[in-house]
């Protein structure tokens, strides 16, 4: 027993040759809440930039993203095809982004604006975490509605059957298992994380991004025995993904940042906002 894929189409809407794509809007929808749970963070003095930082910050973090997502998968998936065709990293168009790639583009751009703004490295790793979370939700619903990054064959009664999918077997939905779990849990988990911290004098820059890092980095290794390998890559090791072996640098990133947060250090203290 299946459930029925329900039949989105992509676009939400077309005039003319200009069409309103579903997976841009869940990209602009997570762009617009993020600015806002950064924008928060501004407002309670947690991260020592401007509402003009801020603007200027977004910046940083889309060429980032974008040079760190392209890089990584050219690197990892497809090196061949890169290195017989360079100008193709420039078509990102056509596709082929790693999100370990744009953490790390993202994480070198947050250190490049924070030398150039003068703005605690920490405090700007932290705003991401939170604020780059709601982003994954959408996104993987995004990939839903595309029918791509679907999951390994299953007999759950949950199971789809996805159109793209040249076998046409039922699969674990696993985009909406990543929305669920790395976009909304993760966020509120981490959500609270700042708020209990920061009530009780406990909070130190670092802490929300120390625990996005490990956060993500198991639940994205679990959920990896959920979801269908890359064609190109297959299983890389024993039982493992590629996806699962960045997850686990993930994981031993965060505990190393954890572990550094936690050393004694002078704590600034914020505020609660009623």
């Amino acid at each position: 027993m299946t459930i029925p894929y329900p039949r989105i189409s992509p676009e939400l809407i077309r005039i003319g040759p200009i069409a309103l794509r579903w997976y841009g809007l869940m990209y602009l929808v997570g762009y617009l809440v993020g600015h806002r749970v950064a924008r928060n963070r501004i407002t309670r003095g947690l991260v020592a930039m401007t509402e003009r930082d801020l603007d200027s910050w977004i910046g940083y973090l889309m060429a980032g993203m974008l040079i760190g997502a392209r890089i990584m998968y050219a690197v990892v998936y497809e090196p061949g095809h890169y290195l017989n065709d360079p100008v193709e990293l420039l078509r990102i168009w056509h596709g082929g982004l790693s999100f370990h790639g744009a953490v790390i583009g993202m994480v070198a751009a947050c250190a490049i604006f924070a030398r150039v703004h003068r703005v605690p490295f920490l405090q700007v790793g932290d705003t991401l975490a939170l604020a780059g979370a709601p982003g994954l939700f959408f996104g993987r619903i995004g990939n839903f509605i595309n029918g791509e990054l679907y999951g390994r064959p299953s007999s759950m009664p949950w199971s789809m059957v996805f159109p793209s999918d040249p076998l046409q077997v039922p699969r674990h939905p696993s985009q909406l298992y990543e929305a669920v779990a790395e976009g909304l849990l993760l966020f509120l988990f981490l959500r609270w994380l700042e708020r209990w911290s920061v009530s009780r004098g406990r909070y130190r820059p670092g802490l929300l991004g120390g625990a996005f890092l490990v956060g993500y980095g198991i639940i994205r290794f679990a959920l990896e025995f959920t979801r269908q390998p890359d064609a190109q890559l297959g299983l890389v090791l024993g039982p493992f993904s590629a996806g699962q072996l960045l997850s686990a640098t993930m994981i031993v990133a965060g505990v190393a940042l954890l572990l550094f947060v936690r050393r004694p250090a002078t704590v600034q203290h914020a505020d609660v906002p009623g």
